[in-house]
């Protein structure tokens, strides 16, 4: 075997045996011959039957020798992997990380050689998710952050070793065996005369570079367990990106070439939040790095290095440093505003509009530039829209389109919120304020591109068929046309009608199916659409759509079209599936819900116009089941009191509608009015003591958005007293006239004049329904002839003073 050690392993049949100075000579299937496959079974036979560490590495000599791993089958190399197992380069790298190899095989041999069997193990797709692999994942990347000097400084200087280390007797066979890693990298590229790249990032790096050979198998590894499913999380759980960083830091071998990619992967997907989340000190450095790096670049890897910045810019809502991430923004900007101004080719600026719009998710308009440079980002970005989607139908849009287009959306849709806010729009002055703000006229111009850029969108989505449902690039451009709809419905308004049916239908779909297109469910974990867990639920297509919904419920041709879609129903049942999920929460002070409160107004919306409809619709009156069961929950959880005023809001317009049932009424409609009267009597202070009546403290807070509701809720309240006259028992029962009437006794004044006029229509109502309440109205008016009751004049009316 001593001979074996002089073999040149660069070659593995160059002056062999078995070569003959011809190369190896081949079957009719283009494996090995005869004889040099008997061989390789006798060796196999070894290796399984090995009894010690030395007579394992001799034999994988042996098979190295024989033919290397990317001329070997699967099969084959799933023998050899099965016999040598996880364990032996495991301890391999343990061995040398502890310093402790013998004079013959020193620490760095033993690393060199567990890397390169690790490497090769890894091409398997099964083995690299195994245990015993993952293990050494911790080890793999102290080497690569730490380069060489690290494994020979940190040996155990006692020598003692423990059961996990190579025996220091090791013959002499085994100490060749370091010839066995070039060839047992199966597919792996000969990179031998490729020089180490040079980096920017930091020229003052320890001494002691990694060999690149075994750099690049401790990559090889990582990246094999990064392609697995959970490889990401194993990597991210074990360290990764703090490590990456460090050896990017330190100019490590490779760290570059590899590293990097290896880094952007962990930061492009899933587990970018997480990363950021749990590493933002070492990857915030990183990124001021880079930033600084893409300003010095010349223009060819400029462009190349905005994916790169893309990826490694942090997620939206992630806590960081935000004058250090303000300064990267800033800086960014700087250097990408020329290359926007630029005659670029569209393959060009789709990576300049990218990261654009990831500049914009950070921080807006704020540092993008001057509202002429702001014009023309958006321009640029309808433009490659109008381009990219008026395509005749039949033609697949490449993905590299598709990422440029997306990023365009988001530009598009920053821009609608911009150039759609009511400050600006009401400007008086066509001079800009700001390097932030749009003057009216720039205004204007934006909205008359940004209506080109929509209708090519409405054209694209026009031509949309359900098996395509499932496209994340489909969803994008939903999403984008649903923010312009949310904001502009007066523009394109018969485009818009005519598309209603393939939204609705889209949205149903996805709502229906929720959890089933994995597909969509990943892109959206990636591109950070989701609001709470970053997981597709099926509601996010409808949650988008709702606002529009909105708008266009209030008008009559668009509203008779979704009455023809069964729009209410859909948004019932949405609305019931939200509220399950949301009992499920914990805490009496969720977070608002403002896709549930949108969906509200859009039924409310149907309530007051489609009278006939919600008497007879089905769906109206599961959802006043729903409402009955919901409102007595939501009173109870104060960050939901909006959503609540909007279900009590709701279930008394429709209860206006409905005719009186005999009796008492049904046990969850009295539940539910009961719940409402407590509710609406909640909303006002209603300590008996003289002065203006106030807002009691639980509603001050959203006064301002619940008012009109409120308001809306009693003269709703006053309809079910004329339509359903079994509620003014109730109303005397749970003591809310006598409450009312003694809080409007004592008080000089209501809050405004509408709550006034408000809670006075509701008793009139009363008052005409029920002698009993009409007579304790009059008799609160003789005792109380100052203040907030004497004021209401129709109240005065009835009992005949002027």
């Amino acid at each position: 075997m001593a001979d074996g050690a002089t073999v040149d392993v660069s070659d593995p049949f160059s002056g062999g045996e078995e070569g003959g100075g011809k190369g190896p000579e081949k079957d009719a299937g283009g494996g090995l011959t005869d004889a040099k496959r008997e061989v390789l079974e006798r060796c196999l036979h070894a290796l399984k039957h090995a009894k010690n560490d030395s007579q394992t590495l001799a034999a994988l000599l042996l098979i190295t020798r024989l033919c290397p791993a990317c001329q070997l089958d699967k099969p084959t190399l799933r023998r050899i992997f099965e016999a040598v197992g996880l364990n032996l380069p495991a301890r391999l790298l343990v061995t040398a990380a502890k310093g402790s190899g013998d004079p013959g095989l020193p620490p760095h041999e033993l690393l060199s050689l567990g890397a390169a069997l690790l490497s090769a193990i890894s091409t398997d797709p099964d083995m690299a998710c195994q245990p015993q692999l993952l293990a050494t994942i911790p080890l793999l990347l102290k080497t690569l952050a730490c380069g060489a000097s690290d494994q020979q400084q940190t040996g155990d200087e006692n020598g003692d070793g423990d059961a996990g280390q190579i025996p220091k007797s090791m013959s002499d066979e085994a100490k060749t065996a370091r010839q066995s890693e070039v060839s047992m990298q199966k597919g792996k590229d000969d990179d031998n005369g490729a020089a180490n790249e040079p980096s920017t990032l930091n020229p003052n790096s320890p001494p002691g570079k990694l060999d690149e050979a075994v750099a690049a198998d401790c990559y090889q590894v990582l990246t094999a367990v990064c392609a697995q499913p959970r490889g990401p999380d194993h990597l991210l759980n074990r360290g990764a990106v703090p490590a990456l960083c460090q050896a990017l830091e330190w100019n490590q071998t490779l760290s570059h070439r590899m590293g990097l990619p290896l880094l952007i992967r962990l930061l492009s997907g899933k587990t970018k939040d997480k990363a950021w989340r749990a590493h933002s000190a070492e990857l915030l450095p990183l990124l001021v790095r880079m930033s600084k790096d893409f300003c010095k670049s010349t223009d060819q890897s400029r462009l190349d290095m905005c994916s790169q910045l893309v990826n490694v810019l942090p997620p939206g809502g992630v806590t960081v440093e935000r004058g250090v991430l303000r300064e990267v923004v800033s800086r960014v900007w700087g250097t990408l505003r020329p290359m926007v101004q630029a005659k670029l080719t569209p393959r060009q600026i789709g990576p300049v509009l990218v990261l654009g719009a990831c500049l914009l998710d950070l921080y807006g308009w704020e540092l993008a530039g001057s509202p002429k440079f702001c014009c023309l980002l958006v321009n640029r970005a309808c433009v490659e829209v109008r381009m990219g989607l008026e395509e005749p139908p039949g033609n697949d849009l490449s993905q590299e389109l598709q990422d440029t287009l997306t990023g365009c959306y988001r530009i598009m849709e920053a821009a609608i919120e911009q150039a759609c806010n009511p400050a600006v729009m009401a400007a008086a002055s066509p001079a800009p304020s700001s390097i932030s703000t749009l003057s009216l006229q720039q205004s204007r111009q934006v909205l008359g591109v940004l209506e080109e850029a929509f209708s090519a969108l409405m054209y694209h989505l026009q031509q949309l068929d359900q098996s395509r449902y499932g496209d994340p690039f489909i969803f994008a451009t939903f999403r984008c046309l649903c923010s312009w709809l949310a904001e502009e419905t007066s523009c394109l308004k018969e485009e818009v009608t005519a598309l209603l049916p393939i939204l609705m239908n889209y949205s149903r779909s996805h709502l229906m199916a929720e959890n089933s297109e994995q597909g969509l469910s990943d892109w959206m974990g990636k591109m950070s659409v989701t609001d709470e867990s970053g997981t597709w639920t099926g509601k996010e297509a409808l949650r988008y759509l709702l606002p529009a919904l909105c708008h266009l419920s209030a008008e009559e041709g668009p509203r008779k079209v979704l009455l023809t879609l069964d729009t209410p129903a859909l948004l019932v049942y949405y609305l019931s599936h939200s509220f399950t999920s949301l009992k499920g929460k914990s805490g009496a002070s969720s977070a608002r819900e403002p896709s549930m409160e949108t969906a509200c107004s859009a039924l409310l919306n149907f309530s007051v116009t489609e009278a006939e409809r919600v008497r007879k619709d089905q769906c109206f009156q599961i959802l006043e089941k729903h409402l009955s069961e919901a409102l007595p929950v939501l009173v109870h959880k104060s960050g939901l009191l909006v959503l609540a005023a909007n279900y009590c809001t709701l279930g008394l317009m429709i209860g206006r509608l409905k005719s009186a049932p005999t009796g008492s009424g049904e046990a969850s409609q009295r539940r539910f009015f009961s719940t409402a009267l407590r509710f609406l009597h909640g909303a006002l202070d209603a300590e008996l003591s003289p002065g203006p009546v106030k807002v009691s403290s639980g509603w001050e807070d959203s006064w301002e958005e619940v008012a009109e509701l409120w308001r809306l809720a009693l003269q709703a309240l006053g309809g079910c007293f004329r339509s359903q006259s079994w509620l003014t028992e109730l109303v005397r029962e749970e003591g809310w006239l006598r409450n009312t009437l003694g809080m409007l006794g004592c008080c000089s004044a209501l809050p405004d004049q509408h709550t006034q006029e408000a809670l006075e229509e509701a008793l009139c109502a009363l008052a005409n329904q029920c002698p009993l309440c009409k007579q304790d109205i009059m008799d609160a008016m003789k005792h109380h002839d100052t203040g907030a009751l004497s004021c209401m004049r129709n109240l005065k009316k009835m009992r005949g003073v002027k």
